[in-house]
């Protein structure tokens, strides 16, 4: 045995629990090239790790295993190993494509406002929004740039977009158990029991527009991560569709899913407009 062997399967273990907890993100992946998929993989199970710390460790101290964990991360990162296979896999990611530190600093600021705050002003909105998903497009972007400093800064504001827009479609999917389970209403000035067909138009408008930015990116993506960046853009783009045509107490009442079927026609759509270059 070699340490080759730990890094498979600590690499093994990231891409576990990619795919227990999402099927879409998973599947989505799968459809990069196979240079890629290891490193997502990677930094999925790291950034699914953290946030089940602060959604689903009731009754445990979450700020004392959170602060463990953002310790743990960045000593990973410095030693270049880790006895959790997790920061293991995420710190060979990290360290192969050189992730700027402070994007995993803005992801651990929003991981701890979870812990304490119960409502967003704009700003705090928008810093949460950042630190939560937009810096996870950053990390991605890393790996699908290759070591491409000028691409990269070409793609970063796009990579932002569509990780703000994932974030907030699942702040819409999500809000009945955000704010009943966890206490949380992440929309500015929304209130859960005044829940308005206005507020909800005003958050699509705002999605809209990041999935418009998004698609620019997305078209001048590499070859390598361009089908499977689509494929995930088209799932939350036709769940954000199906939430609009949802009036807003039916969103307050159930959590609004893609049907398998769906998501395999999404992939058959995709696929076909790949081989013939529109896209």
């Amino acid at each position: 045995m070699t340490i080759a062997f730990y890094d498979q399967v600590s690499a093994l273990c990231s891409k576990v629990v990619t795919v227990q907890y999402s099927t879409s993100f998973s599947s989505a992946i799968k459809l990069l090239h196979a240079d890629l998929r290891v490193p997502i993989f990677n930094i999925y199970g790291f950034v699914r790790l953290a946030d089940e710390i602060v959604d689903t460790f009731h009754g445990h101290d979450k700020s004392g295993l959170l602060a463990q964990f953002k310790d743990e991360t960045f000593t990973a990162i410095e030693r270049g190993i880790s006895l959790n296979p997790i920061l293991n896999s995420f710190q060979k990611t990290v360290n192969q494509y050189g992730v700027d530190h402070e994007l995993i600093h803005a992801f651990f600021r929003s991981m701890e406002s979870d812990l304490t705050e119960h409502a967003y002003d704009r700003q705090g909105y928008e810093e949460y929004i950042y630190g939560s998903a937009e810096v996870v497009g950053l990390m991605c972007l890393y790996v699908f740039c290759e070591g491409d400093r000028v691409q990269y800064e070409k793609l970063q504001a796009s990579a932002r977009s569509l990780g703000a827009a994932f974030q907030k479609v699942n702040f819409l999917r999500d809000i009945k158990a955000d704010f009943q389970d966890l206490s949380r209403m992440y929309f500015p000035g929304c209130n859960f029991h005044n829940f308005t067909e206005q507020d909800k138009l005003r958050i699509e408008a705002d999605i809209e527009a990041d999935f418009r930015h998004a698609y620019e990116g997305i078209l001048q993506l590499p070859m390598k991560s361009k089908f499977g960046v689509y494929v995930a853009y088209k799932y939350y783009d036709s769940l954000f569709h199906k939430i609009k045509s949802t009036h807003p107490k039916q969103i307050l009442q159930k959590r609004i899913r893609i049907a398998n079927y769906h998501k395999a026609y999404i992939v058959l759509k995709a696929g076909v407009k790949n081989q013939l270059r529109m896209i």
